[in-house]
């Protein structure tokens, strides 16, 4: 799963009609419906949007024929396994009649297009752990983390006997990330689950 770094924008003539693409990341369906309202152009004909956020969906073909444009750029979203996406197609109408399959490939395409030549970034889920060690496995345990890939450290608190260590692990990878340190610490490591 992956997610844009920023904003993107693509735009193209077809048949005389001007479509413009804008893409974003979005957090919530608050912040997508925001972009939404900023970037639509109030002289345009129409604003189709749709944005995915985890299992949240929605889409808007702002007028034109049902299905024809936010469901196409939703499959867009989709086909390129994005995640937390916005994306608002505007169209100035250019005098010529596209039809429902022209609107379809219109719409997708443009938006597609516009998620293609977006920079991303892969989404990584993590499954939070804490780490209890002593001083004598602490070097070793943290030269080790270095070279877990994705893992995230997100804090390191000091206590009488040692170090508790907070960190992202890559879901999928907790269980063999806890194998790793009870061998590393000869069993010594007391790891939880947070919450």
């Amino acid at each position: 799963m992956f997610t844009l770094t920023g904003p993107a924008t693509h735009q193209e003539e077809i048949k005389r009609s001007r479509f413009l693409a804008q893409a974003a990341p979005v957090d919530d369906e608050t912040s997508a419906r925001a972009f939404i309202e900023r970037v639509s152009a109030a002289d345009a004909n129409h604003n189709c949007w749709a944005f995915r956020i985890g299992q949240a969906y929605r889409f808007s073909d702002d007028g034109e024929p049902s299905g024809t444009a936010g469901k196409p750029m939703l499959q867009a979203i989709d086909g390129q396994a994005l995640d937390g996406i916005v994306v608002v197609v505007t169209r100035w109408f250019g005098g010529i009649l596209l039809g429902s399959g022209g609107l379809i490939r219109a719409y997708g395409g443009v938006a597609a297009k516009c998620l293609q030549l977006a920079e991303k970034r892969r989404i990584v889920l993590r499954v939070p752990l804490a780490v209890t060690i002593g001083f004598s496995d602490l070097a070793r345990v943290r030269a080790r983390l270095q070279s877990v890939e994705d893992l995230l450290v997100s804090s390191e608190r000091f206590v009488e006997t040692g170090a508790v260590l907070t960190l992202g692990v890559p879901e999928g990878e907790a269980e063999r990330l806890e194998n790793l340190l009870v061998d590393l610490t000869s069993g010594r490591a007391i790891i939880t689950q947070e919450r």
